[in-house]
């Protein structure tokens, strides 16, 4: 079976999620990347946009998913994996890789810290 991968990388968005009490206040930027594997066969012979997986509509989910607040990024990640698979069942495999910039760790200078899930259907 052929399939396709769609990635979305580096989309930014600023959300609350935290363990302390002042990231679920004033919240963070964070930064997504998304791999998504989909049968590949309708796309390639028919060049339609309704036989294909639309990136738009991948990044409207993952921003609607990180406006609800998660104290880690582990959940946060696998929130993102339940969403993604609701609205584009036809997935058949994926990556999400969720970065939160300029974590606030004492003591330490960090452009980022991240968490990645990574997933495939069984068929």
């Amino acid at each position: 079976m052929e399939s396709i991968v769609i990635e979305i990388n580096g989309l930014a968005i600023r959300a609350r999620h935290g363990v302390l009490p002042q990231e679920r206040a004033v919240g963070n930027d964070f930064e997504v990347d998304l791999r998504i594997e989909y049968p590949a066969r309708e796309a390639v012979d028919h060049d339609r946009l309704d036989a294909t997986l639309n990136y738009a509509e991948a990044a409207a989910v993952v921003r609607e998913v990180m406006l609800v607040p998660s104290q880690l990024l582990e959940n946060v990640c696998g929130r993102l994996r339940v969403a993604l698979m609701e609205r584009f069942p036809a997935i058949i495999a994926g990556r999400v890789r969720v970065a939160k910039l300029n974590p606030p760790i004492a003591g330490a200078q960090l452009r980022s810290v991240a968490v990645e899930l990574s997933w495939t259907t069984e068929t």
